[in-house]
């Protein structure tokens, strides 16, 4: 599918978004420990009534990886739902400390598995060590690692989806995408889905850089064929049998935008919102067209929102959730909820 003028507007746009990241301190990369060798359930802590907290070494990422549970309504088995984070990957997933996710999910019958610590990894396996990203083999860990453990202990009754935003959106139908049946369902909201394309490429160059990567630790050299075994556009055939969702806004603001706008604590602060998150978010509205288009021309279903208005900010997200879910629910079995 060519690049349109439009789009590479677009590529344009969304090169400016580093200006969020332009405060943002690196941190070191994450310690690894040559001797965790072995998979498995370290600690878990009760942190509420329905959440845990998981504490899970990782032979892949030679570390500790921690992962929050929300633990669903009912006492039979449940369905699992995986939420990916977006670029930040805080130690707690913003989806809990943004998001509101805790509260959304607080009557459904579903287990919530939410992950952190994924810091501008495109949640992939990475080619190499990153001088400022670490050890990254987070495909690895959420398709082969992960499940067994937190599906044992939540009783699973085998149904999983996978969701998420922005950078999390991207790797959930990568993810998806690359392990065909796995997920009855996945939900990308905000997000691009293309990597081996200019557009694609674009993001996924600017999303690892504006946490301090090199992307080419990442799959490579542009050439390289993992930039095309990565691309869900080339690979939508892969999500035939998947329900699917997607949603993205125009980059106008709503009135909680605004509010948050006028709440920044300073006037470079409101600037960065305001803007970045407009270029962002029309970034994500052209990748999304491109997806359902090529989706589309497969004939394969999807159920897509365009919003009228929207920037790519945590109060657009958490307005997104409610109607990934009435999508996601059916999928899994549960009834359509609000």
């Amino acid at each position: 599918m060519p690049i349109t003028a439009a789009a590479m507007v677009t590529i344009a746009a969304v090169s400016a978004a580093p200006v969020l990241a332009d405060d943002v301190t690196v941190a070191p990369p994450p310690p690894i420990d040559p001797a965790m060798t072995r998979t498995g359930l370290l600690s878990q802590e009760r942190l509420g009534p329905h959440r845990e907290r998981l504490n899970i070494a990782s032979a892949a990422m030679r570390r500790v990886i921690t992962v929050d549970v929300l633990h669903g309504t009912g006492t039979g088995p449940r369905p699992t739902l995986y939420l990916l984070d977006g670029v930040d990957g805080e130690a707690t997933s913003g989806w809990l400390s943004k998001g509101k996710a805790a509260e959304f999910f607080a009557d459904k019958p579903v287990d919530v598995v939410l992950t952190s610590g994924g810091t501008g990894s495109m949640y992939s396996d990475w080619d190499r060590h990153d001088a400022a990203l670490g050890l990254n083999r987070w495909e690895t860990f959420l398709t082969e690692e992960l499940p067994p453990i937190a599906e044992s202990l939540l009783k699973s009754d085998g149904r999983r989806a996978i969701a998420g935003v922005s950078m999390g959106a991207q790797a959930a139908m990568m993810l998806a995408q690359r392990h065909p049946g796995r997920f009855r369902a996945v939900a990308g909201m905000s997000g691009c889905y293309s990597t081996a394309d200019p557009l694609g490429h674009a993001v996924t160059t600017i999303t690892v850089a504006s946490r301090g990567g090199n992307v080419e630790n990442l799959w490579g050299p542009p050439s390289s064929p993992e930039w095309v075994v990565h691309d869900s556009v080339l690979g939508a055939e892969g999500l035939r049998g998947t329900t699917i969702y997607l949603s993205a806004a125009p980059g106008l603001p709503t009135g909680a935008d605004l509010i948050a706008v006028a709440n920044s604590p300073t006037v470079l602060d409101a600037l960065k919102l305001a803007g970045g998150g407009a270029a962002l978010e029309a970034g994500a509205r052209a990748c999304t067209e491109r997806f359902a288009a090529r989706l589309g021309e497969l004939k394969i279903p999807v159920t897509v929102e365009y919003q009228q208005t929207g920037m790519h900010t945590w109060a657009d997200f958490e307005a997104q959730l409610p109607r990934a879910w009435r999508v996601l629910a059916p999928a899994l079995g549960l009834p359509e909820t609000k």
